[in-house]
């Protein structure tokens, strides 16, 4: 299988994304018009993409000030590719992405059962910060 990355998605891979979405128990509930307007407005995208088939089947997204912090989203892999090293490419093409080498801190939320896969990436549980959240 190969793979291409991508960050600008298809109409197509925007309706694949909305898929990917609908297997989380915390995703499950986004609407295409929701996610359309996230795409806009998320700093960067990536997307990872069967060449085979043009099938977006990784994805992931960052909220940034290019300098202080990016805030890392959503890491998705479609259930059929999982377990094959994608997300750790969708990570590391954040973590090597150009507009990114100046910032000084990466930061993503996770369940407890992936923080071992995170840490294997070098990113640790921070006893400094908590988080808080408010919704509405």
């Amino acid at each position: 299988m190969s793979i291409i990355v991508v960050q600008d998605l298809t109409p197509t891979q925007i309706q694949d994304l909305e898929k990917l979405y609908k297997q989380g128990w915390w995703s499950y509930q986004r609407t295409s018009k929701d996610i359309q307007k996230m795409l806009t407005n998320s700093d960067i995208i990536i997307g990872l993409v069967d060449s085979n088939t043009q099938k977006l089947i990784g994805f992931t997204r960052v909220l940034t000030d290019y300098t202080y912090r990016a805030l890392i989203w959503d890491v998705l892999v479609e259930s059929s590719y999982q377990n094959q090293g994608l997300g750790k490419k969708l990570i590391d093409e954040i973590l090597t992405h150009p507009d990114l080498q100046e910032v000084e801190a990466f930061l993503l939320m996770c369940l407890p059962e992936m923080v071992p896969f995170y840490e294997k990436l070098g990113f640790h549980l921070s006893d400094q910060v908590k988080l808080m959240s408010l919704n509405f």
